[in-house]
C-alpha cells in the first residue's frame, strides 16, 4: 500500500478555519486515491502568544519558577500537539473521514531521556500500520515521543519536522510533504524581501545550509534525516495547496522560473538576528580552557575568526550572561557587541567562483551598511552586521545576485 506522510505546522492548525483547510487537503488526497494510507503529523496550535502554543505552555511553569523541571516541562509541552491532533480528528470525522489520533509514544517513537531535546532512537510503526489497514487517517502528535520506560519526551525546536520525516523513514515512504504558510522555500524571507522567488527544486545540502543559517521553513535535523533516508521532501502552502511548492531531493539544482543568470551559482539569502559578537584578547593556553568551558556549558559559537592576539566569534544573545561568567572567571579582556545579525548568501558553487565576495561587499557598501565580521565555506558567505541593518542587507544582497 502506498503511504503518504504530511506535516502541518503551527500556523496551519492555529484556528478552526485553518484546520478546515487541512481537512480539505486530506479529503482531496483520499478522494483521488481511496487506498492511499495517510499519516498526518501536527504541531501545536499557533505560535507564541496563542493559548495552546508551545511557548505559552512553557510560560505556565516558567512564570512561577525561573528554572522549571525539564521532565515536567516536557509533559506540559506535549499537550500542545495533543490538543491540535484531537481537534483535527474530530473535524475529519465530522466530514465522514475516519481518523484516529496517536501521541508520539503511541505511534511508536522511542527516544533518549534528554528532556526538552531528546533524540529518536527507534520507531516501531506497527500501530500506525494497523490503523492504516483499518482505512483510518492517522493523526500523530509531532515534536514528542517517549523513552522505553514510558517517560514523555520532546524533541526540541523543529521537532515536528523531525517526527514527520522519521515516521516517513519508518514507513518506507518516498515522499514527505511539509505544509507551512508560504508557497515553498524562497530565495529570501518574503517578509523581509518582497522580490523573493519560490525555488522549484533544491538539493538537501542547500536547504540544510539555509535552515542552519536562519531560514525557518524546515529544521536542519529533518533535512539531514531525509537525506540519510533518501526521502524527497515537498514544502507546500496549506492555503494554496495547488501550488507545486519546493521539492527537495538529492542532485536537485536550485531553480525558479523567472531568472536564469545566477540560479546555477546562488540559491538564497538567509538571515538570523538576536546575535552578539564577542572579541577576546587572550593567549592560546587560556583561550583553550575558555573554549572547553564554553563546550561544557553547551554554548554554540559561530563565525569563528582566531588570530594570535584576538579571537572573534558570534553567539546567541541569550547566552551572553553565561559566557561572561566564564570570561570573568579567567580574568580575560573581552568586548561584547550585542544587537547583531547575520546575513548569509548560500550557493553550491560559491567555492571557485571569482568575485562573489566582492559583489557581496559592494552590495553592502552601496547601502552604507557596516560590515563587522565575515566567514565563508564552500557553500556560504556570512556577514555580521548591526541588527538595524538586517532587512536592508538582505535586500541589497538579494538584489545584487537575483535582479541583475
Amino acid at each position: 500500500m502506498e503511504i503518504l506522510v504530511q506535516k502541518f505546522g503551527g500556523t496551519s492548525v492555529e484556528s478552526y478555519e485553518k484546520m478546515n483547510e487541512v481537512c480539505k487537503i486530506v479529503k482531496t488526497y483520499k478522494d483521488a486515491n481511496e487506498n492511499l494510507g495517510m499519516v498526518v503529523v501536527v504541531s501545536a496550535m499557533g505560535r507564541k502568544g496563542a493559548p495552546y502554543a508551545t511557548d505559552t505552555l512553557i510560560s505556565l511553569c516558567s512564570e512561577i519558577n525561573s528554572e522549571p523541571s525539564k521532565r515536567e516541562l516536557d509533559i506540559i509541552m506535549s499537550c500542545g500537539e495533543i490538543i491540535s491532533g484531537t481537534i483535527l480528528v474530530n473535524m475529519l470525522k465530522a466530514r465522514n473521514i475516519d481518523a484516529i489520533f496517536l501521541t508520539g509514544r503511541q505511534a511508536g517513537i522511542i527516544t533518549t531521556d534528554d528532556f526538552s531535546n531528546s533524540k529518536i532512537i527507534d520507531i516501531n510503526p506497527e500501530r500506525i500500520l494497523k490503523e492504516i489497514e483499518n482505512n483510518k487517517v492517522v493523526i500523530v502528535a509531532g515534536f514528542q515521543g517517549g523513552t522505553e520506560y514510558g517517560e514523555i519526551t520532546t524533541l526540541g525546536r523543529g521537532g515536528s519536522d523531525t517526527s514527520a520525516v522519521a515516521i516517513g523513514k519508518a514507513l518506507r515512504c518516498d515522499t514527505v510533504e511539509i505544509y507551512t504558510d508560504v508557497d515553498g522555500i524562497m530565495t529570501a524571507d518574503p517578509r523581509v524581501e518582497p522580490d523573493a522567488k519560490v525555488l522549484k527544486c533544491m538539493d538537501y545540502e542547500d536547504v540544510f545550509q539555509m535552515a542552519d543559517n536562519g531560514s525557518k521553513v524546515i529544521h536542519p535535523r529533518a533535512v539531514q534525516l531525509a537525506k540519510n533516508g533518501n526521502i524527497t521532501l515537498v514544502i507546500k502552502n496549506t492555503l494554496n495547496p495547488s501550488c507545486e511548492g519546493t521539492k527537495i531531493c538529492s542532485g536537485c539544482v536550485a531553480e525558479f522560473i523567472e531568472y536564469e543568470k545566477e540560479n546555477s551559482l546562488m540559491t538564497a539569502v538567509a538571515h538570523k538576528d538576536k546575535l552578539a559578537q564577542v572579541k577576546v584578547t587572550s593567549n592560546e593556553e587560556a583561550f583553550s580552557k575558555i573554549l572547553n568551558k564554553i563546550e561544557q556549558k553547551g554554548i554554540s559559537i559561530d563565525m569563528i575568526n582566531f588570530f594570535i592576539e584576538e579571537k572573534s566569534f558570534v553567539i546567541e544573545e541569550e547566552s551572553v550572561e553565561e559566557l561572561e561568567v566564564i570570561l570573568k572567571k579567567y580574568n580575560t579582556e573581552y568586548k561584547i557587541n550585542r544587537n547583531c545579525a547575520k546575513v548569509t548568501l548560500i550557493g553550491s558553487k560559491i567555492n571557485g567562483t571569482p568575485g562573489v565576495m566582492a559583489k557581496v561587499v559592494r552590495a553592502l557598501s552601496k547601502s552604507k551598511i557596516s560590515l563587522l565580521q565575515t566567514s565563508d565555506s564552500s557553500m556560504t558567505i556570512s556577514c555580521l552586521i548591526n541588527k538595524d541593518d538586517m532587512s536592508k542587507a538582505v535586500h541589497s544582497i538579494h538584489e545584487e545576485f537575483y535582479l541583475k
